[in-house]
C-alpha cells in the first residue's frame, strides 16, 4: 500500500448511523482512533440528529440530509478553541446520533404514597401509576444531563435514570395543581392534560426533553377515603329522600303481604310506615345544609407538646412517619434536624395544617 493510500485508511470519510433498533436515543460514531477528513460526508437520516462534540465542547447539530463537512456549513468547529491548522486538515470530534422520534407508552408509577392537602378529605395519601409519550428536543442538552458520554444509550437505561425524576415533577404538579381526591380518582385523561402545562416547563429546559402525552392510569387513595367516596355516590344515588322512604316503605308492605300479613292490619302498617317517613323527612330538611359536607375534625393542636418527634406528628396527621419524613425532606413541612432525627414545633405543624 503507498503512503496515500495508508492515509485514506486513517481517515473517515462517511459518517452516519443505521439504526435497526426501537429503544436507541444516543449513539456515538466509533471513530476508532481515526480523524475525520476535510469533506467527509455526514449522512443524518430522519429522525435523527448528528451532535459534533470536541473537547467537551458542543459543535453545531445537524438535521435530517446529507451534509459535506467543509469549512463554510461548520463556522461553530473552525472557532473552537485549540484548531491549529483550521479546518482544511483533518480532525478529531465525537459525533453523537441522537433519536428524535416519538417515544410511547414508558410507565411511571410513585414508589411511595404522595402527600396532598385536600378540601374534603385534609390530607391524604395518593398513590398513582401510569405511562408517558416523550422525545428529544434539545439535544446537548440531552447529552449533557442524561446520556453524557454513554456511546450507546438506550432506552431502559432512560427509564432508569429518569423514572424518579418524573415521579418527583409529578408530585410537585399534583400538590400544586389543587385537584380534588374525589376529582383524581375520577378523571384520569382530563389530569393527565391538566399536569402536562405544569411538567414540561420543568422537564425540557432541564433534560431537554418533551412529554407530549401523560396518562394517568389509575389512582389509588386510601381505604377511609374510598369508603367516603362510596358513601357520598350512594346518597347521590338515592335523589331525592321523600320518594325514596316511599318506596322502601312499599316494597316492605308488599313483602309483608306476600308472606301472610292479614289486609285488617296493613292499614295500621301503612300509617305507621308513612309516620314514621314524614318524621325522617322533617328532620332532614331541618338540619343545616352544609351538613352533608361537614368539614373533616381539626387535629387538636393544643393538646399537643411544644417539640414533636415525626411518629407523634403522623399520629396527629392521621398519616405514617414515613410520610411524615418525606414532607420534611421536601420541605413542605418545617421542622429542625438535630444529629439524624427530625423535631417539629407545634407552631410548625399548626402552620402546615393551615395552608
Amino acid at each position: 500500500m503507498d503512503i496515500l493510500g495508508f492515509i485514506k485508511g486513517e481517515l473517515l470519510e462517511i459518517i452516519e448511523f443505521n439504526d435497526d433498533s426501537r429503544d436507541t436515543l444516543a449513539w456515538r460514531f466509533p471513530d476508532n482512533d481515526k480523524a475525520i477528513k476535510h469533506g467527509a460526508q455526514l449522512i443524518v437520516r430522519e429522525s435523527q440528529a448528528a451532535q459534533f462534540v470536541y473537547l467537551g465542547q458542543y459543535g453545531d447539530c445537524f438535521a435530517p440530509g446529507k451534509h459535506s463537512l467543509v469549512t463554510d456549513n461548520i463556522p461553530v468547529l473552525n472557532r473552537l478553541k485549540g484548531w491549529k491548522y483550521g479546518f482544511e486538515s483533518p480532525f478529531k470530534a465525537d459525533v453523537y446520533f441522537i433519536t428524535t422520534r416519538l417515544f410511547t407508552g414508558n410507565k411511571w408509577g410513585t414508589a411511595n404514597p404522595v402527600m396532598m392537602r385536600d378540601k374534603d378529605f385534609g390530607v391524604v395519601r395518593l398513590r398513582a401509576f401510569g405511562t408517558f409519550d416523550f422525545k428529544i428536543t434539545d439535544p446537548p442538552v440531552f447529552l449533557k444531563e442524561v446520556a453524557g458520554t454513554d456511546s450507546h444509550f438506550r432506552l431502559d437505561e432512560f427509564s432508569d435514570a429518569m423514572r424518579s425524576r418524573i415521579i418527583s415533577v409529578f408530585s410537585d404538579a399534583l400538590a400544586s395543581c389543587g385537584v380534588p381526591a374525589l376529582d383524581v380518582a375520577s378523571r384520569y385523561s382530563e389530569l393527565g392534560d391538566a399536569l402536562l402545562p405544569l411538567i414540561n416547563p420543568q422537564v425540557t429546559p432541564k433534560y431537554g426533553i418533551e412529554i407530549t402525552s401523560f396518562l394517568v392510569e389509575n389512582v389509588s387513595v386510601p381505604p377511609e377515603v374510598e369508603a367516603s367516596i362510596d358513601k357520598r355516590s350512594s346518597m347521590s344515588a338515592l335523589g331525592n329522600l321523600n320518594d325514596y322512604v316511599k318506596f322502601q316503605m312499599g316494597e316492605s308492605m308488599t313483602q309483608g303481604a306476600a308472606g301472610g300479613t292479614s289486609a285488617a292490619a296493613m292499614p295500621a302498617q301503612m300509617a305507621m310506615g308513612f309516620g314514621l317517613a314524614q318524621e325522617m323527612v322533617k328532620s332532614m330538611q331541618a338540619a343545616p345544609a352544609s351538613s352533608s359536607a361537614a368539614p373533616p375534625p381539626s387535629v387538636p393542636t393544643a393538646s399537643m407538646p411544644d417539640l414533636l418527634t415525626p411518629a407523634q406528628a403522623a399520629q396527629s396527621l392521621g398519616v405514617t412517619e414515613a410520610d411524615v419524613i418525606a414532607s420534611l425532606d421536601a420541605g413542605d413541612l418545617k421542622g429542625k434536624k438535630i444529629g439524624s432525627a427530625w423535631r417539629i414545633t407545634r407552631t410548625a405543624l399548626e402552620a402546615f395544617l393551615a395552608e
